[in-house]
């Protein structure tokens, strides 16, 4: 199983990106995707999470998507704050919960650093 986040980079504050994650290995649909976040020196937080048909989400400060013809899932994240920076990674789990332990699967993470 593979999650491949792309989309990271530097952002001034009040800017947007949008972070990509394609999964290759899994049947996809079957599984609640979410994003989690680290920062340096900080514990891992939980971001967004959906559900296996995109119908519910675990709602966040951010919005979650996802395309299941494509594999892939989607954070937008708009009004972006220093305090945003963070490795982003998107995780594969049975269901949508803010806790990590749910998740069976984890990405390699992309960095997004914002600058005030």
């Amino acid at each position: 199983v593979q999650l491949q986040a792309s989309g990271g980079g530097l952002v001034q504050a009040g800017g947007s990106l949008r972070l990509s994650c394609v999964a290759s290995g899994l049947t996809f649909s079957s599984y609640a995707m979410g994003w989690f976040r680290q920062a340096p020196g900080k514990e891992r937080e939980f971001v967004v999470a959906i559900s296996r048909s995109g119908r519910d989400s675990v709602k966040g400060r951010f919005t979650i998507s996802r395309d299941n013809a494509k594999n892939t899932v989607y954070l937008q994240m708009n009004s972006l704050k220093p305090e945003d920076t963070a490795v982003y990674y998107c995780v594969a789990g049975v269901r949508p919960t803010s806790v990590p332990q749910t998740y069976d699967y984890w990405g390699q993470g992309t960095q997004v650093t914002v600058s005030s």
